[in-house]
């Protein structure tokens, strides 16, 4: 079924994305129902992050508020996060723990299905007041979702046309996920970070598939050798377009001469460590890759800098604003020397990461940017004009591949 958005792509197909995406109220509207609350699957938590029965913890979909909770019988289950009685939510802690939980305005109760089990006052006092005869708990079950894992990640979905999770995920990227998420590992939660982006929640998303820009934007990456565009790398995106990832090597001697003659904003040997502990990480996974960003659409990114591990969720706080949600996470057998690693490590990301601090800003930038732009678009032709996996980084196919989707979601 076609949109009723008033919007044409322009000819040239996903090389050209109008500005109007980020900044049209009626975009945003049409993006809730057709990605969000659409066919598509949506991180929700770690498993790790409910590990007993009872556990809960508040999440979102898009910018729906979403509980997700291990009942009691060990199932995993979620629904939306709104009382039926005046649309409060149930749920406004972060996580918790019980067989129930109950709206704090009214006292309206619910178990970890969603369905409704108690309306306080229900027959009235003293035998007035109440809910009618024929009210029924039964009527006013929670909204739930589809639940599926996949390597200690779950994920939701509203719509019951929504291909199997692993399908949407595809062996490639599968198995990425897999490299930093491996079967029989015990997952620890090592700590959180939040972050407002002043900017429209897809400029993040293209951020995060735009591998060209990471040793340009991050000075840090380029000034200590931890990334270089020109160091052994690639990219891998699904057959779909929807998925990607970006790796790359440290880089060599040779490959950080040839950045030290470009004309760079900063020269390598002009800024020193005081604790080059920092970037000094451990080969984990055996296979010399010191980095890996993997993103899901829409809204899933998961990350390895060095030996820092983390999940990152996109949650749209309206048109232009949104909320960035980092989740650090290492393994139960993690010995003491690797897990100091990972929490240094931790401060190369986040909001004032080394590292991810630009990438916070850049986005308002761009924001701010396409004020007044009218039905201008902007270009992504670097690598070429299709989506496809390739061996290097200096590329935007997996943009590419995200626009194909988008448009695909959206019809437009």
């Amino acid at each position: 079924m076609p949109n009723g958005l008033d919007l044409a792509w322009p000819n040239e197909g996903v090389t050209r994305v109008p500005y109007q995406l980020y900044t049209r109220e009626d975009v945003y509207a049409e993006e809730r129902a057709r990605l969000f609350m659409g066919a598509t699957w949506n991180y929700l938590c770690l498993e790790a992050e409910i590990p007993k029965p009872g556990d809960w913890r508040s999440t979102f979909v898009g910018d729906v508020p979403i509980v997700v909770a291990r009942d009691t019988d060990g199932s995993i289950n979620a629904f939306e996060n709104r009382c039926a009685h005046r649309g409060a939510l149930i749920c406004h802690k972060q996580s918790g723990n019980g067989a129930r939980v109950s709206c704090v305005y009214h006292g309206w109760t619910y178990d970890l299905k969603g369905n409704l089990t108690a309306v306080t006052f229900q027959r009235g006092i003293n035998g007035k007041g109440g809910m009618p005869p024929d009210f029924k708990l039964a009527d006013h079950k929670r909204r739930t979702l589809r639940i599926a894992s996949y390597a200690g990640l779950v994920f939701g979905t509203f719509a019951s046309t929504t291909p199997p999770l692993e399908n949407f995920l595809g062996p490639e990227i599968a198995a990425r996920l897999n490299r930093v998420l491996p079967p029989g590992r015990s997952i620890e939660v090592l700590g959180y970070n939040s972050q407002i982006l002043p900017s429209n929640w897809k400029l993040y998303a293209e951020n995060v598939k735009d591998p060209y820009h990471a040793s340009l934007l991050h000075l840090f990456f380029t000034t200590f050798r931890l990334n270089r565009l020109s160091a052994e790398g690639g990219i891998i995106i699904d057959d779909a377009g929807a998925n990607h990832v970006s790796y790359s090597k440290a880089a060599t001697d040779r490959v950080s001469a040839d950045y030290d003659k470009a004309d760079l904003r900063v020269k390598s040997d002009r800024f020193r460590l005081n604790d080059p502990s920092i970037i000094q990480g451990r080969d984990e996974f055996g296979d010399g890759i010191t980095l890996q960003i993997l993103a899901l659409f829409p809204c899933f990114i998961s990350q390895q800098i060095q030996n820092s591990l983390c999940v990152r969720q996109l949650v749209p706080r309206g048109l232009s604003e949104t909320e960035l949600l980092w989740t650090y996470y290492g393994f139960a057998d993690d010995d003491a020397e690797l897990r100091e690693l990972r929490l240094k490590q931790a401060n190369l990301v986040g909001p004032g990461g080394y590292i991810s601090m630009e990438d916070g800003a850049v986005g308002g930038f761009v924001q701010r940017g396409i004020t007044g732009a009218g039905r201008d678009s902007e270009v992504v032709e670097m690598g070429g004009r299709e989506w496809r996996s390739q061996e290097t980084r200096a590329t935007e196919s997996p943009l590419r591949g995200f626009w194909k989707t988008y448009r695909e979601h959206m019809r437009l």
